[in-house]
């Protein structure tokens, strides 16, 4: 019996698994290294908020995140309640809120990168980070693709 490649749909589904994989190991080490109380999610508010940029309403948030409104609220709630995040009214529309990042946020962001530093150095060690380096490229245009198939204007309660 020959040999057939892959198709393509197996090819994804394999890359698929094996990203959703890193995620989880990711995820772990990286929420290993928050303190206590913080998890990834809420991390990945303000790092967001500074990769971007902040002034962004809740709503706004949690498509980007694609969680429902709830959830982006609850997040919000905590890293208000720390000083990280604060919300300001809507300068457009005057109801709405807008979330800003502050310097305790930024500070605690920068930190938590950080902490993380020499778990990184420990994989670059027994990792050829340039194979990494290599692949980017092709993993920024997946996810452009990726998001642009996204329903534009999600409703999060759905989710």
């Amino acid at each position: 019996m020959p040999d057939h490649p892959p198709t393509p749909e197996a090819t994804l589904l394999t890359f698929f698994t094996e990203v959703g994989i890193l995620a989880q190991l990711s995820r772990a080490l990286f929420e290993a290294r928050l303190p206590p109380g913080f998890t990834l999610p809420q991390f990945s508010v303000l790092n967001h908020l500074v990769r971007v940029r902040d002034g962004r309403t809740p709503l706004d948030l949690a498509r980007a995140f694609q969680v429902p409104k709830t959830s982006m609220t609850h997040s919000l709630a905590v890293l208000g309640r720390h000083g990280l995040v604060e919300m300001r009214p809507n300068a457009r529309d005057g109801r709405s809120k807008c979330v800003f990042i502050t310097a305790a946020g930024r500070d605690f962001r920068q930190a938590a990168v950080a902490g993380l530093v020499p778990d990184l150095a420990a994989i670059a060690a027994t990792y050829p980070v340039e194979r990494l380096a290599e692949t980017l490229p092709a993993l920024a245009d997946l996810r452009k693709i990726m998001d642009g198939m996204r329903d534009p204007s999600p409703d999060p309660q759905e989710f």
